[in-house]
């Protein structure tokens, strides 16, 4: 039998939508006494109901006249979650459930963050620490704790909120404390899609998903689970993504698995030297046979690292195997047999180095200041590729240890003074 249906201990996030109206919320608190009545222990993060943090934030900053101080928005802000709990725990109570809820103004309550109002970080080892002492008992002993989603608190006591994606981010840091057997996540879609329904007819549900294949997703603009959260997903905790619609816990959705690295990093990606073939020409793009051709002889031949193409021209990076140059004039064979190429250029001995962590695409200027450290040290970049929170850099083979060195330090610099 699969983990999600015999979890014992889990954390259930209730998204606004799913609390959108009265008849929402009841079908989400029934779901979890239902669940409660078959011996599982839960744990329950709710959002605002519906849009009421899109309302409480147009009319904050419509009565404002532009003087609203970040951390009293976020005090605004916090109040739809915060009237959530109380709504949700007396539902809960009302429905023959032991239950409670915390508020960030509580003693015991578990999420502590720095000062970034609006997007701030959960200080873990805090948050790890109240939740162990202060909610982990009460979830032992049946009780049902609520706790605001979005919301956190300093160690001064001000109220923060966690930006996009914050109650999925309270829910994952909540399932690490509790040792919880998986999270669920209860939206308004079946579960992750294989594209926007929205957008595309028909999409497939995705049985499962790996989260380093689901960021890219987050990345790319899909509206699943923003990558700030899942980078706080636990490693050994699944998470299971269900309608709102069945009101059933149980319900089968989407598996997401495996957990991500949340610090930037950079590292040599292939051990061998690089080569860069450029092929131009006039309305490349028109004949996607001559790409293809072009690419199934490297493949051949070695290894695609990567790719960039506009409508006159492809560059491929591929790794410099020994047979190299007669790969290149298999190459120049196909430019010169087809009238949409020209010519080519070939660059060898470059070193590939990639750049990557969850947050990467938040993280402002950092493409700039790994640029212009690499430009003051003499280094130039053969070529930039920018995909899912990763940065592809090619240098000259010969520079590959320094090139590193400035790029791990203008990760460093950057995340100091984002700190």
């Amino acid at each position: 039998m699969a983990k999600q249906d015999k979890a014992n201990k889990i954390v259930v996030k209730f998204g606004g939508s799913s609390l959108a109206d009265h008849e929402r919320l009841l079908k989400a608190v029934n779901s979890v006494v239902n669940e409660t009545k078959k011996g599982t222990k839960i744990a329950v993060v709710v959002s605002a109901m519906g849009k009421t943090t899109d309302t409480l934030l147009s009319a904050a900053k419509n009565t404002s006249n532009g003087k609203l101080a970040k951390h009293d928005l976020d005090d605004i802000l916090s109040m739809g979650e915060r009237t959530s709990v109380r709504i949700f725990a007396t539902a809960l109570r009302n429905n023959g459930a032991d239950a409670c809820y915390f508020d960030p103004m509580d003693n015991k309550w578990p999420i502590i963050t720095d000062e970034a109002f609006q997007n701030a970080n959960p200080n873990l080892k805090e948050c790890q620490k109240n939740i162990q002492e202060g909610i982990l008992p009460l979830v032992e002993k049946g009780t049902i704790p609520v706790i605001a989603g979005f919301v956190g608190k300093t160690k001064e006591g001000k109220i923060t909120t966690l930006g996009r994606g914050g109650s999925d981010t309270t829910a994952f840091i909540l399932a690490e404390g509790l040792g919880a057997d998986q999270v669920v996540l209860v939206t308004d879609a079946e579960g992750i899609m294989s594209s926007d329904p929205k957008i595309i007819q028909n999409p497939r549900l995705l049985p499962t998903i790996e989260v380093n294949t689901l960021v890219g997703l987050a990345d790319s603009g899909a509206k699943f689970i923003h990558s700030k959260a899942l980078k706080y997903k636990p490693q050994n905790i699944d998470v299971k993504v269900i309608s709102n619609q069945h009101g059933d816990l149980g319900k089968q959705g989407t598996i997401i698995t495996g957990n991500l690295s949340s610090e930037l990093n950079a590292e040599i990606a292939d051990a061998s030297p690089v080569a860069e073939i450029t092929v131009i020409g006039k309305g490349l793009l028109a004949n996607p046979q001559v790409i293809t051709e072009i690419i199934g002889k490297v493949r051949e031949n070695t290894t695609l690292l990567g790719m960039s193409m506009n409508t006159n021209s492809i560059i491929l990076y591929i790794s410099q195997s020994e047979n190299i140059d007669d790969l290149f004039n298999q190459i120049h064979q196909i430019t010169i047999s087809n009238k949409e190429t020209i010519a080519m250029a070939v660059k060898k001995d470059l070193v590939f180095i990639k750049t990557s962590g969850v947050g990467l695409e938040e993280s402002q200027g950092i493409i700039g200041r790994i640029s212009e450290d690499l430009r003051l040290n003499g280094i130039n970049i053969s070529g930039i590729l920018t995909i899912t929170s990763s940065i592809l850099l090619f240098v000259e083979w010969n520079e590959q240890k320094k090139a590193l060195n400035l790029i791990k330090n203008a990760l460093k610099t950057h995340k100091g003074e984002e700190n």
